[in-house]
């Protein structure tokens, strides 16, 4: 039964994109709050038919945590869905993605149009730089800009490998940063087509104050992080306990 209603959820998925996407392309002709109002709104149809279809539910926590202004936000990524149930709630999010999909049609003109941040990671420590220049931009604008410190998706219990770029951002922003943890791999993995029934919840947690120093602010956000994340995955059923619970990264002593 899981197998045919995931089959029927991508389907449907697949579908809904390309409907959302060609129906309403005359969007992308709009200022681009138009192309934002088309991505929002496929997201929240896309979380529908993954709870009615699929059996999953998708829910939201801490949202009086959640950063309605100009913001950075870290994400814990385990599964395709994590870039896209966050437009169903912030106003005007703006997410870090490889700049080779910028070119696919409709997904990568509604992502262009919107500006989300394409990066291209074979350039290094100029795609760094590039990184910073459009999430300063984007975050004058008054934007959510929402990275995945691991850079890519992660199978659930996978030893956390934070990348230098959400360093780089909270520095250069000079902002708060709000961790968004979650389970969603477990229902939702990070490869295959399966979705297992159950509930994904996206928790968004009270926000890391700007002017850490480096060590200091990537030992937080990943204790904060994984460890609510961990504790997600530890009450959910379906994941199985014990989970693999990473120890919690130590804080190094404020410096003088």
């Amino acid at each position: 039964m899981v197998t045919i209603r995931s089959l029927l959820f991508v389907a449907w998925l697949y579908l809904s994109m390309a409907l959302f996407a060609v129906g309403l392309s005359p969007a992308l002709l709009m200022p681009y709050r138009q192309s934002m109002w088309v991505i929002r709104h496929w997201a929240k149809f896309c979380l529908f038919g993954l709870r009615w279809i699929a059996g999953v539910k998708v829910e939201f926590r801490g949202l009086e945590h959640r950063p309605t202004g100009a913001a950075l936000i870290a994400g814990k990524h385990q599964s395709m869905l994590d870039v896209i149930a966050p437009f169903a709630v912030l106003p005007d999010n703006c997410f870090i993605m490889k700049q080779e999909l910028a070119p696919l049609p409709f997904f990568g003109w509604f992502a262009t149009k919107t500006k989300m941040i394409a990066v291209d990671r074979s350039a290094h420590s100029k795609a760094l730089k590039d990184m910073v220049r459009q999430a300063r931009a984007r975050h004058a604008e008054g934007r959510q800009i929402l990275i995945f410190p691991e850079g890519t998706r992660a199978p659930v219990g996978a030893a956390p490998d934070y990348k230098p770029g959400i360093a780089a951002l909270y520095r250069d922003l000079e902002a708060d940063c709000t961790p968004m943890a979650t389970n969603s791999g477990v229902h939702w993995p990070a490869h295959g087509f399966r979705r297992y029934p159950g509930t994904i919840v996206y928790e968004f947690l009270p926000a890391i104050p700007a002017g850490l120093k480096r060590g200091e602010f990537m030992a937080l956000l990943e204790e904060r992080l994984e460890g609510a994340s961990n504790a997600l995955l530890a009450r959910d059923p379906i994941a199985g306990i014990p989970m693999p619970v990473h120890a919690p990264a130590r804080v190094p002593e404020p410096q003088p």
